[in-house]
């Protein structure tokens, strides 16, 4: 079949963020808007004539279109052969599985992870490269070079067959493969926890909910969960996922998440509950009446680790974004580890990961994984923390109070502002940002500070230098405040003020956290003028 060169114009809004490209559905319906980014993909790489590429995404609105474009396209180029999930189907931590157990030269997801779908909803694209994680700077930066001067895209001048069974076809020369989007992970999943015991522990009556939010997970979850580890039918809840998400806002915390969050502070709740994000990379995790910070959480499983099979042998080391709460730094210390900061975003964890450093890594934002992939990985912490409570035989309550007890407890919390004026947002972070100067040493409500900056981060592995991650406001004591602008969102700008205070003393810990982090709370205005600068007198989403 022939190749068709289309001829196109540049659009100049088609700079990767931290997570790929996510916009409005409507601005990716453009003509053209979706070829231009992908032909810029393909122009940026070297060598892929003949490989392997891994394709599949979240199932949100547009997607189905999306996979049947990129195939055509693919083809066109070059390659060799195509993965993709079945319906298009492949959340993001299984996207890197397949990737890397198949030794494909790199991948392209479709998501915009926890942002919501539909029409007028949200999509994202983003690329993958061999190690299975995502893109570099170096290389997202080649993609939007090469969109501001693209002038044509190459398609296959035949349509793409449908893909809604597992088979195997070829598109012009290429090979492609439709492959069950469950298969490769569960396996994986299978390597890394006991599954024996994690099966023993629902015989023995423990109750489960997991809410796969109308997204990716519903698949995984009854798989692994109902259909292999035997949990009852019913355990996963919102578990077909559907291109607008059931309506809902597919991101797993105490406010978007609020069935589970009502059943698991509800009468009769069940022993132990989680929920997963748009495309699978995010984690919540509750017990009865308990809500399990993603900071605690990554701490603990780096405390716990060696009771799974796959983390036997001990930790590499441990690494967290800058913004996420110090707990786990004090488990690195006790276990005699390395602890590294990075900037937001997987791919700084990804270097680490491939050198050897760490083995598990963590976001506070509801982001938890290992080096099994090179995504954070929502079901994996789901089936880590299913492993830990089989072989403790604790209520997670229970085993968070002695986490606390041995380590202390570090109260954190993340004020999120959404879809704020991005002018008005990007005023503020320069403003403070003017004044860190002149801040160490002062007294800010009864705090002194001991330094501020603008956070930036050298690589330890390649040398590569991110600046400009984030204002952090370090007190005596221990206690700080983290403010920065999120790069994941698609309408206007999300300021989020990260909030920390180390309490050791155990008669201390069952405090409310926001009490506890009051007057970290009134500095944070005081000293940003959120209000002032953006018109907000309270958080969008406190975690």
């Amino acid at each position: 079949m022939a190749v068709t060169l289309v001829k196109t114009q540049p659009f100049t809004d088609q700079k990767p963020g931290t997570s790929g490209l996510r916009k409005k559905v409507k601005v990716f319906q453009q003509p053209h808007y979706l070829e231009n980014f992908v032909q810029s993909i393909f122009d940026s790489l070297e060598g892929f004539a003949g490989q392997t590429l891994v394709l599949g995404g979240d199932g949100r609105y547009g997607n189905r279109e999306a996979i049947a474009t990129i195939l055509r396209m693919a083809a066109a180029n070059g390659f060799g052969r195509v993965l993709v999930g079945r319906d298009g189907l492949l959340s993001t931590p299984a996207a890197s599985c397949v990737i890397r157990k198949y030794k494909a030269f790199g991948g392209i997801i479709l998501s915009a992870s926890h942002n919501p779908g539909g029409p007028d909803g949200d999509f994202g694209i983003k690329y993958n490269t061999g190690n299975g994680g995502p893109a570099p700077e170096k290389i997202t930066d080649a993609i939007y070079a090469r969109s501001r001067e693209i002038s044509e895209y190459r398609i296959l001048d035949e349509p793409a067959p449908a893909i809604d069974q597992v088979a195997e076809f070829t598109l012009g020369e290429m090979r492609v493969s439709v492959i069950d989007p469950v298969a490769d992970y569960a396996e994986l999943m299978t390597s890394l926890f006991d599954f024996a015991a994690i099966a023993e522990l629902f015989r023995g009556g423990f109750r489960m909910r997991f809410d796969a939010m109308h997204a990716i997970t519903g698949p995984y979850a009854t798989a692994i969960l109902e259909q292999q580890l035997g949990a009852p039918a019913g355990t996963v809840i919102n578990g077909v996922p559907l291109p607008d998400f059931g309506g809902g806002h597919p991101d797993p915390n105490l406010t978007y998440a609020k069935q589970l969050v009502d059943e698991m502070f509800g009468d009769d709740a069940p022993d132990f509950g989680a929920a997963s994000d748009g495309d699978g990379d995010r984690n919540m995790v509750l017990g009865s009446h308990f809500f399990v910070t993603p900071s605690d959480s990554l701490a603990l499983l780096t405390a716990n680790a060696t009771v799974a099979p796959g983390y036997a042998d001990g930790l590499a080391g441990v690494a967290r974004s800058m913004p996420t709460s110090m707990a786990a730094d004090r488990v690195a210390e006790a276990l005699g580890i390395d602890c590294y900061e990075t900037p937001t975003g997987w791919k700084f964890f990804g270097n680490l990961m491939d050198a050897g450093r760490v083995t598990l890594c963590g976001e506070e934002s509801f982001g938890t994984g290992s080096d099994h992939v090179r995504e954070k990985d929502g079901l994996w912490a789901v089936l880590f923390w299913l492993n830990i409570l089989a072989v403790r035989k604790q209520p997670v309550a229970d085993l968070v109070h002695a986490h606390w007890a041995r380590f202390g407890r570090n109260f954190y919390s993340r004020h999120d502002y959404e879809a704020v004026d991005k002018a008005a947002a990007e005023t503020l972070m320069d403003d403070l940002r003017g004044r860190l100067d002149a801040l160490p040493g002062s007294r800010l409500g009864e705090l002194r500070v001991a330094y501020a900056d603008d956070f930036s981060y050298t690589d330890p592995v390649d040398g590569s230098v991110s600046e400009h991650q984030g204002i952090r406001i370090g007190f005596e004591g221990g206690d700080r405040i983290v403010f920065r602008l999120s790069g994941t969102g698609t309408e206007g700008a999300t300021l989020r003020v990260y909030l920390e205070r180390y309490e050791p003393d155990p008669q201390r810990h069952e405090q409310d956290t926001q009490q506890a982090l009051a007057d970290l709370i009134l500095i944070a205005e005081q000293v940003a003028g959120i209000r002032r600068h953006t018109g907000r007198d309270a958080p969008t989403v406190i975690t």
